[in-house]
């Protein structure tokens, strides 16, 4: 495959028509309809269901959009780094990360750097684990931050030394708002808001699960989710009760919900992590350096 081609794909499966993508493409109509086809034949699959006047994709041109896009955003973050090379250090920083206040310390970092190399730009991808590593492994990021529990093995990483803490965000009118926090006992019955990270128990110990008990029962799980601003809103609705770490919503003011730490107290690690034999780009060299600095030398 061509990514020339690539891009022609791209191009209708965004404008869903084959003018508009030729016209926004710069290509004739017949060309582009041939370069599809030949596409098509290539892959042995339908990409595209045809109407009279647009055109959807087929299943296989789903998947197919998901590959060109990633194909894509790796291509463009190849050319940035090429592009970047010379005596100044330039170019850009992809760093991944689920919500947590640590990432107030990568920030610093990120703010005393641009001082001095005000031409590093940096894009923040925010996801759980899951997707952070996913896009980690790919090449699309250069580095994840990864809150606990999840499984870091196969990375090289620093320790981050803040630690989140676990509790539940609830309305202020909540009865299990008058307590200063919260035992596992408390959640008996109630409807609860869960992250889907913690639910997953596929690497060991899981200390979210391990803290709920043996005898925690799923059924009582009316939603999941991996933002919590989704999850803060179903609370403001009365849906339930969100499993959360705390400092990731707003409870000061008039704001109507509040968070309590669970009794006993449990609380997150927090990772940097990159691949290992990762080959970097000098401005993501650069900012690893003053990580390692800030934050002492990796213990992966």
């Amino acid at each position: 495959m061509e990514l020339r081609v690539l891009r022609y794909f791209l191009g209708v499966a965004r404008e869903g028509s084959i003018t508009g993508a030729a016209q926004a493409l710069h290509v004739t109509q017949p060309t582009l309809s041939r370069q599809l086809k030949d596409l098509e034949d290539e892959l042995g699959q339908q990409l595209f269901i045809r109407g009279s006047h647009s055109v959807s994709l087929t299943p296989e041109g789903m998947l197919l959009r998901k590959r060109a896009e990633e194909i894509m955003e790796m291509v463009h973050k190849t050319e940035a780094e090429f592009d970047s090379m010379g005596d100044n250090i330039a170019g850009d920083i992809h760093i991944g990360g689920g919500e947590t206040d640590a990432m107030r310390q990568i920030a610093r970092i990120i703010g005393e750097l641009h001082e001095d190399y005000p031409d590093i730009r940096y894009h923040i991808y925010s996801g759980n684990a899951e997707d952070v590593t996913e896009r980690l492994d790919k090449g699309m990021l250069d580095f994840g931050i990864l809150i606990q529990p999840v499984n870091i093995a196969k990375y090289d990483y620093v320790n981050l030394p803040e630690k989140d803490v676990w509790g539940v965000v609830m309305r202020k009118d909540s009865p299990l708002a008058a307590q200063k926090t919260i035992a596992r006992g408390d959640l008996a019955g109630l409807p609860l808001i869960c992250s889907r990270q913690p639910l997953q128990q596929n690497s060991g110990y899981n200390e979210v699960l391990n803290w709920l008990g043996d005898g925690f029962d799923k059924g009582n799980i009316v939603a999941t989710y991996n933002l919590i601003y989704n999850a803060a809103l179903m609370v403001e609705e009365g849906i339930g009760y969100a499993i959360s770490l705390d400092k990731l919503v707003s409870v000061t003011g008039h704001h109507n919900l509040c968070f309590r730490p669970f009794e006993p107290r449990l609380e997150s690690g927090l990772n940097i992590v990159w691949k290992k034999y990762q080959v970097f780009s000098a401005a993501a060299g650069l900012f690893l350096e003053r990580i390692k600095k800030k934050f002492s030398e990796p213990e992966g």
